[in-house]
């Protein structure tokens, strides 16, 4: 989901930039969920690579190929520049944005079943409603954040009910 304006938070000397899961650095999970990549010949190269790349890992997807091949040394030799996009900014149920002045995105990952991902995106939708209702002399003071995910609680061993530094309500 697109709240706002995403460009002023590209990194400006990357060629391929992407969501994750979870933010930290080059170790994180990429997310195709949100993509931003700027056309030139190392990009050209490294979807070949990617592309070709598949073949190496039958069965796989393209998110779990493209974790695979991120510290690739071809990446490196055709001087491809990859960042992984903030989740402060472009956050998804695994890690929200905590700070709903600074969303721009919100993806539905680790969530399994699209009725969860319908639902909590609803949640979602809502609680931007309600924040876009505030008078804007008041949003930038409102310490609001996300009430979903709800029924995205299980994915990969992770139980959302327990994470209390950010399944925060309102």
């Amino acid at each position: 989901m697109w709240f706002r304006n995403p460009f002023p938070h590209f990194h400006k000397d990357a060629d391929f930039q992407i969501a994750c899961d979870q933010y930290t650095d080059r170790r994180n999970r990429p997310n195709g969920g949100f993509t931003f990549v700027r056309s030139n010949v190392r990009t050209l190269q490294f979807y070949r690579f990617w592309y070709h790349a598949r073949h190496s890992f039958p069965g796989m997807h393209d998110q779990d190929v493209l974790n695979k091949i991120k510290f690739d040394p071809f990446l490196d030799a055709i001087g491809l520049k990859v960042r992984f996009l903030d989740t402060a900014y472009f956050g998804g149920f695994c890690e929200p944005a905590r700070n709903l002045n600074w969303a721009c995105t919100m993806h539905a990952n680790c969530c399994v079943g699209l009725g969860h991902k319908i639902h909590d995106l609803n949640v979602v939708l809502g609680d931007w409603k309600h924040y876009m209702s505030l008078p804007a002399d008041s949003r930038g003071s409102a310490s609001l954040t996300w009430r979903a995910p709800q029924r995205c609680r299980y994915v990969s061993g992770v139980d959302f009910r327990s994470c209390s530094e950010f399944c925060l309500f309102f």
